[in-house]
């Protein structure tokens, strides 16, 4: 398995310093620690190994240290603030660990920006040398960038010109949607390899501020006391978040699956399917702020969904040919309705509010799967609350028609769990009729199998004679699919209504890149992004398709 968990004693590449409200966050990419052997990180250029580091710390800040309420982030290198993602490495990996790979990068520059709207901590971007690809795009997730006027400091995305691929870690949406720079103005600067500098980089939208060499470390200092000094504090304490580590359910075969505390992972790789089960709480859990702050990260809403969020990293990365996830639920569901009931009455409680913002990180990275979701609920099942919000997010519901198979809707369903493109699974799944939607949120009914059907909750209601054998073709005819058709026509279903600057980063850039990456004119022995660095210029396929 995949160890995702980092610690600041172990950063190869990141050094985090704190220091009070204002911490500062250095980037000093190690060239020789790789993720994986073959190439040199040159130039603070990252890999998949220095942005589980840089999730790391945003987590870390949100939850370990509320004090702090700006992280400036810079370079730790005279020579570049970051020159994006490491191109040998993209060279050399797989199709599907590139396009993981760029997936993971912007779901850690979503975190930050999350972090900005929900958790009290801005960031200021402090580029004080070359700032290209990767590097600019992790700036346009700060909330702002501030620039060194000389003529050696820039901005850029130059992977069109240079590389033949696209800036696919949001640089293209974000410029447009986020800083509203002109169309135009953003087409030049997308096809320019060496970037803007100094006032034509301010005048055109794609920094906030410029500053003369000497004055840069001061002027950016003041402006993050300046902002810290606007913004509300929270406490002097945090909560040190452990590892989260599953362990193989066959120490023999490790393919057979994994299991944490609430989660398990069962693999069928003959099958291509994936069972995710996840357990509602057990135990009493905390019903104030207090109370949750004073047990701290144990508690089951934070720990399950941190389990869980580790399970779909492991299936995107380590196991490519699953294409179906078969989701389960267990437990009480009186219980886990209850824990969020108490959520909801205590979300002015800091920690409580990192806990419903990890909920709905967690969901919304669940979403995001590429992978066929199918949800299972049997008279076993604990389909209630942040669980049924997980259900509305698979593609099928299978409902048995038993008295036992009781779906109840929460208060997280209201609009604390949104997806990626701001509305709730209830909205998306309604679009036709938002007054039911509404509805339904607002009551919060539980229901049996018939009236969850009656209600548009599930897609398939079965009785119980029927139910072994219909899943079971279900599940066969769909992992007999092509992988590329359905990744391509799931992406377009789960997500209706309006796009927003997260959705099209997802549903539209990232799509784009992936297509790109397979094309001969990026990755073909003559393309681009092949013969970087190369005294041969690309060949290009001059066909527009």
């Amino acid at each position: 398995m995949i160890d995702f968990n980092r610690h600041p004693s172990s950063y190869r590449h990141w050094q985090l310093q704190l220091d009070g409200e204002v911490a500062q966050l250095r980037m000093n990419v190690d060239p020789a620690h790789p993720y994986q052997p073959g190439y040199e990180l040159k130039l603070n250029s990252y890999d998949l190994s220095v942005d589980m580091e840089l999730a790391d710390v945003i987590q870390r800040l949100r939850f370990g240290h509320p004090e702090v309420k700006v992280v400036v982030v810079a370079s730790a290198q005279e020579r570049a603030f970051c020159a994006g993602a490491n191109i040998w490495m993209l060279a050399e990996s797989t199709h599907p660990f590139k396009v993981n790979f760029c997936k993971f990068t912007n779901e850690t520059r979503l975190s930050l920006e999350d972090a900005s709207r929900h958790s009290g901590l801005k960031s200021i971007c402090a580029v004080h040398a070359a700032c290209a690809g990767g590097g600019y795009e992790l700036a346009l997730a700060c909330d702002e960038i501030h620039l060194v006027n000389d003529n050696n400091s820039a901005v850029s995305l130059p992977e069109v010109p240079l590389l033949g691929v696209l800036p696919g870690t949001g640089g293209l949406t974000r410029i447009i949607d986020k800083r509203k720079v002109r169309r135009d103005r953003a087409d030049v600067f997308c096809t320019m390899a060496e970037g803007l500098r100094g006032k034509r980089a301010l005048s055109w939208g794609l920094v906030d501020a410029i500053w003369q060499k000497s004055q840069f470390t001061e002027k950016v200092q003041a402006r993050a006391k300046e902002l810290a000094a606007q913004l509300p504090h929270k406490s002097n304490k945090g909560v040190s978040l452990p590892t989260i580590n599953g362990k193989a359910t066959d120490e023999h075969q490790a393919q057979r699956g994994f299991a944490y505390s609430h989660v398990e992972v069962a693999i069928d790789a003959g099958k291509r399917m994936a069972t995710i089960t996840l357990h509602g709480p057990k135990a009493a859990q905390p019903s104030t702020g207090e109370a949750y702050e004073a047990a701290g990260p144990s508690v089951w809403a934070l720990q399950c969904m941190r389990e869980l969020d580790d399970a779909i990293l492991q299936l995107r990365f380590g196991y490519e040919e699953i294409g179906l996830i078969a989701l389960r639920t267990r437990g009480d569901r009186a219980a886990l309705l209850q824990v969020e009931k108490d959520l909801v009455k205590n979300q002015s409680n800091w920690f409580v509010n990192e806990i419903l913002q990890q909920m709905a990180r967690t969901c919304r990275r669940f979403d995001l799967n590429a992978r066929s979701m199918f949800a299972m609920v049997d008279a076993d099942s604990c389909c209630a609350g942040v669980f049924l919000e997980l259900t509305m997010g698979c593609d099928r519901v299978y409902l048995l028609d038993d008295a036992r198979a009781q779906l109840a809707l929460g208060p997280l369903s209201d609009g604390l769990l949104p997806m990626t493109h701001g509305i709730t699974r209830l909205q998306n799944r309604f679009l036709k009729d938002p007054s039911h939607a509404q509805k339904l949120a607002k009551e919060q009914p539980k229901m049996s199998p018939g009236e969850a059907d009656e209600q548009g909750l599930c897609t398939f209601l079965l009785d119980p004679i029927d139910w072994d054998d219909e899943t079971r073709i279900a599940l066969e005819e769909r992992a007999s699919l092509s992988p590329d058709a359905l990744t391509g026509m799931e992406a377009s279903l789960r997500f209706g209504g309006a796009e927003n600057c997260d959705s099209k980063i997802f549903g539209r850039l990232s799509a784009w890149q992936n297509w790109i990456f397979t094309r001969p004119n990026a990755t073909g022995e003559e393309g681009a992004l092949t013969r970087y660095g190369a005294p041969e210029s690309a060949k290009f396929d001059w066909r527009r398709t």
